[in-house]
């Protein structure tokens, strides 16, 4: 048996979408928004880090999380939700909401390691994420890189979730049947889905998703709410 692993969402929020994670950020550093307001921001983001080669191969989870809040932060003022006293001010902000998510991603994925220790000593463990090309960055700084025999990274190898094609290269990766597969993943519609057209077990770690509606659960092979239900079943 062998255990495909999504990151983001997964293994350093414990199930919560990163848009929520952002936005409590920015409330622990003092700039109260809307959660349609930062949404807005949030997109367009994330827009920008798929269109431009502005994450480098080698930043780790906070410089990434600098650049992206610094990409925000400028369409907040664009759209009127933020005026800064000043540019320090503003730098200020960027890099407390970076310190506050990287430091809440790092202490969610020591306690993910734990259990992918243990899983690791039975299964073959290998990522499979949509990221920004510095995911073998963020893994090695977190400490967790050692335990996945591979890494398929969207921007690395041009396909993107939810596209099952992802997913295929994960279960050639591990040289076995896709239905002695196991693929976890935290989005119903990025992994739980194209992971079972391609053949996977699947396992939806559920929590809070970008949006709020209802899913045919049904789908998933198995549902958990804690990433060391895990050590239960597999």
């Amino acid at each position: 048996m062998a255990l495909l692993f999504d990151y983001g969402g997964t293994l350093d929020t414990a199930a919560c979408h990163w848009s929520y994670v952002l936005h409590e950020g920015y409330t622990q550093a003092g700039l109260l928004l809307t959660q349609e307001a930062f949404r807005l921001s949030y997109v367009h983001g994330e827009r920008m880090l798929a269109k431009h080669p502005i994450i480098q191969p080698t930043d780790n989870f906070r410089t990434l999380l600098q650049r992206k809040v610094r990409i925000e932060v400028e369409q907040l003022e664009a759209d009127g939700y933020y005026r800064p006293e000043s540019s320090a001010a503003r730098e200020a902000l960027i890099v407390q909401v970076a310190g506050w998510c990287d430091d809440y991603a790092r202490r969610t994925v020591q306690a993910s390691a734990k259990v992918l220790e243990v899983l690791a000593q039975r299964h073959r463990l290998v990522m499979v994420s949509n990221f920004y090309g510095n995911l073998h960055a963020v893994l090695a700084d977190y400490g967790i890189l050692h335990l996945f025999s591979d890494v398929i990274e969207s921007a690395v190898v041009g396909v993107r979730k939810p596209d099952p094609a992802i997913w295929r290269l994960g279960v050639e990766a591990v040289g076995q049947p896709a239905e002695s597969v196991w693929a976890i993943g935290d989005s119903y519609g990025k992994d739980v889905v194209p992971a079972s057209q391609v053949g996977c077990q699947t396992v939806w770690f559920k929590g809070r998703e970008w949006e709020d509606k209802q899913y045919d659960e049904s789908v998933p092979t198995r549902i958990i709410r804690s990433l060391s239900e895990l050590t239960e079943f597999l």
